[in-house]
């Protein structure tokens, strides 16, 4: 096996490839921007939240409406809104966070990779991170998931420059408070710290590389004080703005974001429950094409862990002791393992020149390229002829119909773009045609899906439609609503709670309808009218988001009736209380 450090690059040139790797990135992951509204299930939610800290001033308590909102610490609405205070564009704003989240993360991925080999090993991690799937697909999002993954990433930066390549205090303490400030982006910033864990093994071990300060006890507490900062900054500031308040709402949303949200969530996470080997095919389909390198990776591994090479082992350990601490919930999810991933490829730095560089690799990327090319080339000339049943389903359900053609016509492009990139490389540069097709992938996907399918995506269609229906001055109330319809609602709107159950919400709106029912509407889900709408007086609006929604007015109220929902139904079979 040939050693780890191999011989590199001039300066110059290291520069200009990472800067050239860097634009790439950045034109790769910021195309698209601009072009969409948020998308449920998160994105809305976040973006609501953080437009009303803007318009609020109340940057401390987020709210949902009228509702204080407790499910998620507060970092990634204070970058959305700051975001927003720069560029004036929620378009572009509410996306900003986890685009800067995903360039900290390669630029981190590649410093370490050169710091603790070389600029080749370090470009070629960073590459591998940048076009594994779950990565361009979740940075392309904005959920908090990319910029806890930034923060951890920072904090695993500071932590190894000190464990491999120091002492350097420094970095250190950045490391400690870049895992302070990821807890209160979310809980699980402090898996950071699991990094201690196989550094301490690997001093224990004696393995060579790994830094010891046995004097230095004070520099070492500094990370702890530098981790608890910003927790104990923002923590205490919470603590004492709300007992300032005072009021059950403000003790709620303490005792719901201290508690449960954090330890109890994780001790009893029973929403997305799946086994305990859940994990297993998200690292192999969700981390593609970087899974493809596992064959080659995995033999070296083994040789460097009985070599006892800290460089290759705590990165990796660390990883593994992540997956496994998700694993051992109830609930799980395939982001919560987005730290890992940058860890997982650097653990890979060193051999992945030659890993890529393999014929069965070379001959295995192209073979795919060629294969996914055909596959969706097949696929969208099946549906242009109208023989897929599947496909015309979607589009009514999305009501796509009339643009039908535009949505088999992305499908062509993008089969074509994989069987151009296969034909143009060839199997002996078969990686390169590979990630060219799935860069085309992103980029047909991000400039043609976003415009086509926002409407149906978001909320933007409908809220414009109710908003014609009703008038320019007409007050809309809105009715088991979700966050997107709230956020993207046009004139003046009304909302009587979120948390609230739908019967209250209906009720506490049909009272404000009749207060002023000439200039006043409701916009309502379907399911939430029961029978106590009479339809044949109001307005079906659209479909958006798989529901069904419809104004009306006072006219549509069948009087003296408290809707009866199918979830009501339910409970009622139950015993319960609806």
């Amino acid at each position: 096996m040939p050693r780890i450090d191999t011989p590199d690059l001039p300066l110059t040139r290291q520069r200009r490839e990472f800067w050239l790797f860097m634009l790439f990135a950045l034109v790769l992951l910021g195309i698209g921007i601009g072009l969409r509204d948020p998308w449920p299930s998160d994105e809305p939610r976040f973006a609501l939240t953080a437009k009303q800290m803007v318009e609020s001033g109340d940057w401390l308590f987020p709210h949902r409406g009228r509702e204080l909102y407790s499910d998620k610490p507060p970092v990634m609405f204070w970058l959305q809104a700051s975001a927003y205070e720069v560029v004036r564009n929620w378009r572009i704003a509410f996306l900003l966070p986890s685009l800067l989240a995903g360039l900290l993360t390669l630029g981190l991925t590649y410093d370490l990779g050169r710091r603790l080999w070389n600029h080749r090993a370090g470009l070629y991690a960073a590459i591998a991170v940048l076009f594994a799937f779950q990565f361009m697909y979740q940075v392309k999002r904005a959920q908090i998931d990319p910029v806890i993954m930034g923060w951890i990433t920072l904090a695993n930066w500071g932590l190894l420059l000190h464990f491999l390549r120091g002492p350097n205090w420094r970095a250190y303490w950045l490391g400690c408070f870049a895992a302070g400030v990821g807890v209160i982006t979310k809980g699980v910033g402090i898996l950071a710290l699991l990094m201690f864990v196989p550094y301490l093994f690997a001093r224990l071990r004696g393995w060579e590389g790994v830094v010891r300060t046995s004097n230095s006890a004070l520099r070492w507490a500094g990370g702890a004080l530098a981790f608890l900062a910003p927790i104990l900054a923002w923590g205490l500031s919470v603590l004492l703005v709300a007992k300032a308040r005072g009021g059950a709402e403000y003790q709620a949303y303490v005792d719901d974001l201290f508690f449960r949200q954090t330890a109890g969530r994780y001790a009893k996470s029973w929403d997305h429950p799946q086994p305990f080997w859940y994990y297993l095919p998200i690292v192999l389909f969700n981390w593609f094409p970087l899974s493809l390198a596992y064959f080659g990776a995995v033999p070296r591994w083994w040789k460097d862990l009985r070599l006892g090479e800290a460089r290759v082992m705590l990165p990796l350990f660390w990883g593994l002791l992540t997956i496994v601490f998700f694993s051992i919930p109830t609930g799980k999810r395939d982001v919560y393992l987005m730290p890992t991933l940058p860890m997982i490829a650097l653990a890979m730095s060193p051999y992945l020149t030659e890993i890529a560089n393999a014929r069965w690799l070379r001959n295995t990327a192209f073979a795919i390229a060629l294969g996914v090319g055909l596959i969706v080339v097949g696929a969208g000339l099946w549906a242009a002829l109208g023989h897929s049943a599947r496909f015309e389903d979607m589009l009514q359900r999305r009501e796509l119909e009339d643009l039908d053609h535009a949505v088999w016509g992305m499908f062509l492009a993008i089969g074509a773009a994989f069987v151009l990139a296969a034909a143009w490389f060839r199997p002996r540069r078969g990686v390169h045609a590979l990630l060219a097709g799935i860069a085309a992938l992103w980029i047909v996907w991000s400039v043609w899906a976003y415009p086509l399918l926002n409407d149906s995506s978001s909320a933007a269609g409908v809220m414009r439609r109710a908003r014609e229906l009703a008038g320019a001055d007409t007050e809309i109330g809105l009715v088991a609503w979700k966050e997107q319809n709230l956020l993207m609602a046009e004139g003046p709107v009304r909302e009587f709670g979120f948390t609230a159950g739908w019967n209250r919400q209906y009720e506490e709106a049909v009272h404000w309808l009749a207060q002023a029912p000439d200039k006043r509407r409701l916009f309502i889900l379907d399911e939430a009218m029961g029978n106590c709408v009479d339809q044949s007086k109001a307005v079906r609006v659209g479909r958006a988001n798989r529901r069904e929604w419809w104004l009306l007015g006072i006219e549509a109220i069948v009087p003296a009736c408290i809707p009866v929902t199918r979830k009501d139904e339910e409970l009622l079979k139950d015993g319960g209380d609806p």
